[in-house]
């Protein structure tokens, strides 16, 4: 089990989608709990306003999430909130800061090993990677199900005194479409990166974890905690690394180079 003394020079996390039904934040308070950081970056798609706007779901453990980050923000953890498209309308705040959280509509971080790092949710590249108005429907109404479907997998993997797994996230990975589009998506992410003069981006907004290195570029995306409960953070050398936190937390990578998994108590 990792110590709450466990500190990192940052974390980001983005996708939460508070307001959800498929938010993991059980899974989000554990880790919140056991490692802390310098600087916490919420990298959009914190509060989802459109799942809010359709249905009001907010269970007490969504009123932990607030409570931890704005703890974390008044007790000396500077937190950087750079709006998504599921948020977008903290958006009229950029540049102001409440409840000592600063609003950015991005953000650049340089790592300790004095790497440049642009901050932005990702929603700015979607017209790289959709293929049309009909197209983007028929995401949508699939993406749904496919979170019916990993939910009630959820349920009844806990039920049997299984691990989280994600159902969605291993279907997602065999359709050649998503796969193309996410592949659309890293390289418009690239290109803006090295358009700001940045070594790297760290992103999120589409839901798939990933570090990749592409023309000398770091492409860093933190995942979500709706299907994969992944951050990314910072240790003391500037090396960051992709964590899944769920029932096992497992280290992913650490910049482009995969390592050995890692298991919590």
């Amino acid at each position: 089990m990792h110590s709450n003394n466990t500190q990192y020079n940052a974390i980001w996390l983005s996708d939460i989608h508070l307001g959800s039904k498929d938010c993991k934040a059980e899974f989000l308070l554990d880790m919140l709990n056991k490692i802390q950081s310098k600087t916490l970056y919420l990298v959009g798609d914190i509060v989802d306003i459109w799942a809010l706007e359709r249905r009001f779901h907010w269970p007490e453990s969504h009123n932990q999430v607030i409570h931890t980050l704005l703890r974390k923000a008044k007790t000396g953890t500077k937190v950087i909130y750079v709006p998504g498209n599921h948020d977008e309308k903290v958006r009229k705040f950029v540049g102001m800061t409440f409840s000592d959280v600063e609003i950015h509509r991005e953000y650049f971080h340089t790592t300790a090993a004095g790497k440049k790092m642009l901050i932005t949710h990702g929603d700015d590249f979607d017209g790289e990677v959709c293929l049309g108005k009909w197209h983007s429907l028929i995401g949508d109404a699939l993406y749904d199900l496919l979170l019916f479907l990993n939910r009630n997998c959820f349920k009844l993997r806990k039920k049997i005194g299984l691990n989280y797994w994600s159902l969605s996230g291993y279907i997602k990975t065999r359709v050649k479409g998503a796969n193309a589009a996410i592949e659309r998506y890293k390289h418009a992410a690239i290109k803006y990166a090295k358009s700001q003069q940045a070594d790297g981006i760290i992103c999120g907004h589409i839901h798939h974890p990933e570090m990749d290195e592409i023309d000398k570029v770091l492409y860093c995306n933190d995942g979500d905690w709706v299907e994969n409960c992944t951050l990314i953070r910072e240790n003391a050398q500037g090396e960051l690394e992709l964590i899944r936190w769920t029932s096992a937390v497992t280290q992913i990578s650490t910049a482009n180079v995969p390592i050995i998994s890692e298991q919590a108590a």
